[in-house]
C-alpha cells in the first residue's frame, strides 16, 4: 500500500470494553497486525464512567485526519451509542461506519453497577453505516434482543453460530471472520451471513463478569 493509499483508508478506532481487552483478544491482534488499527484509551477500564468514555472516545476521533471507522466490543459498544446520541447531528463527518460487536444488554435488572451505567440503551438511528455482530450464545445478550437493537439503530445485523460473547475466550486470534465483515461493511457490500436470531437463548443468564473481553 502506497502512502496516498493509506492516507485515504480509514483509520480503525478500536473501542474496547470493560477490562480493556487482553492479549488474546481479537481487538488486540488486529491492533499489533494491522495498519490502520488505533486504540481508544477510554481509561477508567474497571470502573467506567460514561462521560469520561465518551469524551476521549470523542477526543480520539477528532484527532484523527480522514475517514475513521469504529470497532467497537462490548461495553464499548455502548460508548459509541451515547456518544453518537449526545452529540446528534454534530458527529463528525469522517466517521465513515462502525462494527459493534457483541454489546451487552445494559437494561437487564441486576446488571452490575458499571453496567446499569450505560442504560438505558440509546435507540436512535445511528447516523452513520453500522452492522452489528451477536453471538447465540452470548451470555450478556440474548439473539432475539441483539436483533433488536440493531434494528433500533437501523444497523445490518450477523448472527454467529456460538462464539460466546466474542472475546479473548472464542478462541478467534486474527478474526479472519471479522474483519471480511469490516471491509464488507466499508465497501458498502451485502453483508455475508446476514441473519434474523434464529436461536434464541432465552433469559438465562450465567453471571456478569465482562473484565478483560
Amino acid at each position: 500500500m502506497t502512502d496516498g493509499e493509506r492516507a485515504l483508508s480509514p483509520v480503525c478506532l478500536i473501542v474496547p470494553g470493560l477490562g480493556n481487552s487482553g492479549a488474546g483478544h481479537w481487538q488486540t491482534i488486529w491492533e499489533q497486525k494491522r495498519h490502520d488499527c488505533q486504540r481508544v484509551q477510554l481509561g477508567l477500564w474497571d470502573d467506567p464512567n460514561r462521560n469520561v468514555w465518551i469524551s476521549r472516545l470523542d477526543h480520539a476521533v477528532r484527532g484523527v485526519q480522514g475517514p475513521v471507522v469504529l470497532v467497537a466490543h462490548s461495553l464499548g459498544c455502548h460508548a459509541v451509542l451515547w456518544w453518537a446520541r449526545l452529540l446528534g447531528s454534530a458527529v463528525p463527518g469522517n466517521v465513515v461506519g462502525a462494527l459493534l460487536v457483541a454489546p451487552p444488554d445494559v437494561d437487564l435488572a441486576g446488571v452490575p453497577d458499571a453496567l446499569a451505567r450505560f442504560a438505558p440503551t440509546p435507540r436512535q438511528i445511528l447516523p452513520f453505516p453500522a452492522l452489528v455482530v451477536a453471538s447465540s450464545d452470548d451470555p450478556y445478550c440474548d439473539a432475539d434482543r441483539a436483533a433488536e437493537l440493531a434494528a433500533g439503530w437501523a444497523a445490518g445485523f450477523v448472527l454467529l453460530e456460538g462464539e460466546g460473547h466474542i472475546n479473548a475466550a472464542s478462541g478467534l486470534s486474527h478474526w479472519t471472520e471479522g474483519q471480511d465483515l469490516l471491509a464488507a461493511l466499508l465497501d458498502g457490500r451485502p453483508q455475508g451471513r446476514e441473519s434474523g436470531p434464529s436461536i434464541a437463548t432465552g433469559g438465562g443468564r450465567i453471571g456478569f463478569d465482562l473484565r478483560g473481553g
